[in-house]
């Protein structure tokens, strides 16, 4: 029902609003069907360029969780480290992406490296900071009882924390999910050199103004980001079950 009021005020504002002249603006959406996504010659370079966005954004993604979840174990082991390391990761997060993404692409150059770069930078900090808390929050009474029986700090580690952080850890995941694919999209725009990807075709559309492509490609960039984060979210429930407090309390009511 919501879709259908939102298509019926989509060709409301596009034939009330616009005159004929200026209806290019914001095309009705049949006309992005028929221009676009119908017609391959302007849907392939877009597949492609999604195809192209979508590793990128995976490839970083799995980077950052490895460097996420790597950092937040080695901050949970030390405190002098967690004080050394974790400043660094905030200063990292509040730093307009948009002011370093020339400097990245001077030091690596324009090609997948530098958009990798861009999405771990990004995404990184949700993996360490939801990470760390959930490493950090295993109860004491729970502590007590592995150090009775006499547990190493590994066993402690991977039986006892990773276990109890994991729903943090996933928590995370569906931020850093997203936060990907804008680092991937931010990235393809700002490095045009060498293959195209989804974010260098909406800058392209936009200066040529093909408003089909433009709102076709938008389309298809929200799509695949909705996905990710629906897999994600499979993930997630695979992975904690329903032995969570949280999935527990949501079936009961």
């Amino acid at each position: 029902m919501t879709l259908i009021l939102a298509v019926s005020a989509w060709y409301a504002v596009s034939y009330l609003v616009f005159p004929p002249e200026r209806r290019f603006l914001l095309p009705p959406p049949h006309r992005i069907v028929q221009v676009s996504l119908l017609d391959f010659e302007h849907l392939g370079p877009m597949l492609r360029a999604l195809w192209l966005t979508a590793q990128v954004s995976m490839v970083g993604l799995l980077v950052a969780c490895v460097l996420g979840i790597g950092s937040a174990i080695l901050m949970s082991r030390t405190k002098w480290l967690e004080s050394a390391l974790y400043p660094y990761a905030i200063i990292l997060q509040t730093v307009p992406i948009l002011a370093i993404v020339p400097l990245i692409g001077l030091w690596f150059g324009y090609g997948f490296f530098s958009r990798t770069v861009v999405c771990v930078i990004i995404a990184l900090f949700p993996m360490i900071s939801n990470t760390l808390f959930g490493l950090t929050s295993t109860e004491k009474s729970m502590h007590d009882l592995f150090t009775m029986n006499s547990a190493s700090s590994w066993h402690r580690l991977v039986k006892l924390q990773l276990p109890g952080a994991l729903p943090s850890i996933f928590a995370g995941l569906r931020i850093s999910s997203g936060l990907a694919v804008i680092g991937a999209v931010v990235g393809d725009m700002f490095f045009t050199q060498g293959q195209a990807g989804i974010g260098t075709l909406l800058t392209t559309y936009r200066a040529r103004l093909q408003t089909e492509d433009l709102y076709a490609a938008i389309g298809l960039s929200s799509l695949y980001g909705i996905t990710v984060f629906l897999v994600v979210t499979a993930l997630t429930k695979a992975a904690i079950g329903s032995w969570h407090s949280s999935v527990r309390s949501n079936t009961a009511d």
